[in-house]
């Protein structure tokens, strides 16, 4: 059989006998600056329900992914999250008051890690 052949032992033998192989941290992509993409913590009577089963809320920016809040509560926190919801909410007019004061309302993008 040639997948058990003598040349796979001489060339580890070889390789280790060259140079000592360097340890290489693992770094996460710092092409964006990681504490710009979470805004801030969002505190509401429904993220606090949800705080005490280990989810937690966050604002984030509009152009941002599952992927880039993932490595931003990573680098931020030292926390790995397991699942990440994200949910887009639109801007709106809505009437206010007795007078019926028209009131806009802005969007946002909120993360649940």
């Amino acid at each position: 059989m040639a997948l058990f052949g003598k040349k796979k032992d001489t060339v580890k033998e070889s390789a280790a006998k060259e140079a000592p192989k360097k340890e290489v941290k693992a770094s996460l992509s710092t092409d964006t600056n990681m504490s710009s993409i979470i805004e801030g913590v969002r505190i509401s009577e429904k993220s606090v329900n949800m705080s005490e089963s280990n989810v937690y809320t966050f604002v984030v920016r509009k152009d941002a992914n599952k992927y880039m809040v993932r490595d931003a509560v990573k680098a931020l926190y030292n926390v790995t999250p397991v699942k990440i919801n994200i949910v887009n909410k639109k801007a709106a007019k809505r009437l206010k008051g007795s007078r019926g004061k028209m009131v806009h309302h802005k969007g946002m993008k909120k993360a649940y890690v």
